[in-house]
C-alpha cells in the first residue's frame, strides 16, 4: 500500500507514518516545517523529505491516498493536487478507524485525564501479553511511538481528541472511532475557537456517546455533574458504568482494591486516582482480572508531560505537566499541593492555546491557581499576534484569575533568570503548558535549579 503524508510532521501524523513504514507500507509525505523530534524521528526511518515544502508532483495517481493532517490549509497545493487525481483522502482519525473498523475499539475522551487513562490501558494491556493497536497524545515508557497498528491485533485503544480532524473535515476526532467501550472523563469548555460556547462544546460529547456501536459500554466519571446528565440522556442499548476516584491510601502512595488488599501507586492526585478508576473499569470490559490490573498499575510511571518528575533532591523538587486549560491546572495544581503539604509550591502555567490566549475565554481561569504558594502566568505576546487574537495585559490576567498574587511575565528569559534566583529549599516547582516557554529547555533548567553552580 501506497501512502502519502500532507502535513507530515505533526505529533500524531509523523508518529502515524512511522508506524505505516514499520507495518510494511511505502510512505512518503511533505511538510513546509518539521522541527524536532519528529524531524530526527522520520530521518531515522529514512521517511524524512528531501526538501521542505509543497510540492504537487508527489501526489501521482499510483497512491492509494492521502493523509491530510490539520496543519495543512483547504487551498494547500498537493491537497488540490489529490482532489484533481480523485484520490481517496483521509483525515488521520478516519485512517486510524480505517486501519481498525474490524477491532474492538477503546475510546477515552474528556476534557482532562484521557492521555493518562488511556497510557494506563496500555500499560496494563502489554503487562497481560495482549497484542493491541493504539495511538495516544504522549510519548509512554516502553512505546518507541505514539501510534501502533498491527495486522495481528484484536483491540485497539484510542485516546479521544474532540479537535477537528482536518480542514476539510470539520467533525471532532472522536466522531470518527466509533467504540464499542468509551470512557468519558469529565467535561470542561476547551477549544473557543471552534466551539465558542459551552453548550456546542458539550454537545460533540453528547454526539460521542451517540456514536458508540449498538451493545456497546460507557464509562463515565459520575461527579462530573455535566457528564452523569449526559450518561443519563444516552441511548437505552449501550451498558453504562459510573466511576469514581479509586480508594486510596492516607498518604495516597497505595491503591485499596476491593479485597482490602494495598497496591502501590507511582502517581499522586486525586484526578489520577479517577483516572485509574476508569483505567480499571475498561480492563474489565476487556474481560482482564482485577488482580493483573492492580499488578500492572504497581508499576506504571504515568506518561510524558503528565505530571512528570524533572528533578528532585531531599529538599526540592520540579515537575512538568500538559496542564493549560482551566480545570487541568486547578487538578493538577492540587495534586502537587497534596502531595508536598509541607513545602512551597511555586506554579508556573503558560498561556499558550487559542482559548487560553483569548480575552473572551480568560474568565475561566477564575481562582484556578488559589493553592499554590507563589503562582506565575508566562505568556508570549508574538503567540497572540501569530494567532491573530486581540492583545491581553496583565491586568486582564489578574482580573480574570482574581488573583493579585499572580506574578506575570512576558519575556521568558527574564522568568528564567527569575526562577535561577529562587531559593528552592523545602519549595517544588510545577511548570504547566502545552507549550514550551518559547523554547525554555525545561530540562535543563530543572537541573540548574536544583544542582547550582
Amino acid at each position: 500500500m501506497k501512502v502519502h503524508f500532507i502535513a507530515l510532521g505533526g505529533s500524531a501524523m509523523h508518529n502515524l507514518a512511522i508506524a505505516l513504514h514499520k507495518k510494511g507500507y511505502q510512505v512518503s509525505g511533505s511538510d513546509d516545517q518539521i522541527f524536532d523530534p519528529a524531524r530526527s524521528r522520520l530521518a531515522e526511518y529514512g521517511l524524512l523529505p528531501a526538501k521542505l515544502g509543497w510540492h504537487p508532483q508527489r501526489v501521482h495517481q499510483q497512491l492509494d491516498g492521502v493523509i491530510l493532517g490539520m496543519h495543512a490549509r483547504e487551498d494547500n497545493p498537493e491537497l488540490q493536487k489529490a482532489r484533481q487525481l480523485r484520490l481517496k483522502i483521509w483525515s488521520f482519525p478516519e485512517y486510524l478507524y480505517e486501519q481498525t473498523h474490524n477491532k474492538k475499539r477503546v475510546v477515552i475522551g474528556g476534557s482532562h485525564g484521557k492521555t493518562t487513562i488511556t497510557a494506563m490501558v496500555m500499560h496494563v494491556l502489554r503487562y497481560a501479553g495482549i497484542a493491541f493497536d493504539y495511538m495516544v497524545g504522549a510519548y509512554i515508557e516502553g512505546f518507541e511511538t505514539m501510534v501502533g497498528l498491527s495486522r495481528e491485533a484484536k483491540i485497539a485503544v484510542f485516546e479521544g481528541d474532540e479537535y477537528l480532524a482536518s480542514s476539510i473535515d470539520p467533525r471532532p476526532k472522536f466522531h470518527l472511532y466509533k467504540p464499542h467501550i468509551a470512557v468519558i472523563s469529565g467535561i470542561a469548555w476547551d477549544h473557543i475557537n471552534v466551539f465558542p460556547t459551552f453548550e456546542q462544546y458539550l454537545h460533540q460529547f453528547e454526539l460521542f456517546a451517540k456514536y458508540i456501536e449498538p451493545r456497546g459500554s460507557l464509562i463515565y466519571y459520575e461527579e462530573d455533574h455535566h457528564v452523569a446528565d449526559l450518561a443519563g440522556k444516552a441511548r437505552s442499548d449501550i451498558g453504562k458504568t459510573p466511576y469514581r476516584e479509586h480508594p486510596r491510601s492516607d498518604n495516597g502512595n497505595y491503591l485499596k482494591t476491593p479485597r482490602g488488599e494495598e497496591v502501590a501507586f507511582q502517581l499522586f492526585g486525586r484526578h489520577n486516582a479517577a483516572n485509574a478508576r476508569a483505567a480499571l473499569e475498561v480492563s474489565r470490559k476487556l474481560g482482564l482480572s482485577d488482580e493483573l490490573f492492580y499488578q500492572a498499575m504497581a508499576t506504571f510511571t504515568g506518561a510524558s508531560q503528565r505530571l512528570q518528575k524533572l528533578v528532585e533532591t531531599p529538599k526540592a523538587a520540579v515537575y512538568l505537566d500538559f496542564a493549560h486549560a482551566p480545570s487541568k491546572l486547578k487538578a493538577t495544581i492540587a495534586a502537587v499541593k497534596e502531595h508536598y503539604p509541607r513545602r512551597t509550591l511555586i506554579a508556573c502555567m503558560e498561556l499558550h492555546t487559542f482559548s487560553s490566549l483569548n480575552k473572551n475565554f480568560l474568565h475561566q481561569y477564575h481562582h484556578t491557581m488559589q493553592q499554590a504558594d507563589q503562582p506565575i502566568v508566562y505568556f508570549n505576546p508574538e503567540t497572540i499576534r501569530h494567532k491573530k487574537l486581540e492583545m491581553i495585559h496583565a491586568r486582564d490576567i489578574q482580573n480574570a484569575f482574581n488573583d493579585r498574587r499572580i506574578r506575570i511575565y512576558q519575556d521568558s528569559n527574564q522568568l528564567v533568570n527569575d526562577l535561577l534566583q529562587t531559593p528552592m529549599d523545602n519549595k517544588v516547582l510545577l511548570m504547566m503548558t502545552s507549550g514550551n516557554f518559547n523554547g525554555t529547555d525545561l530540562h535543563r533548567l530543572a537541573s540548574r535549579l536544583l544542582t547550582p553552580a
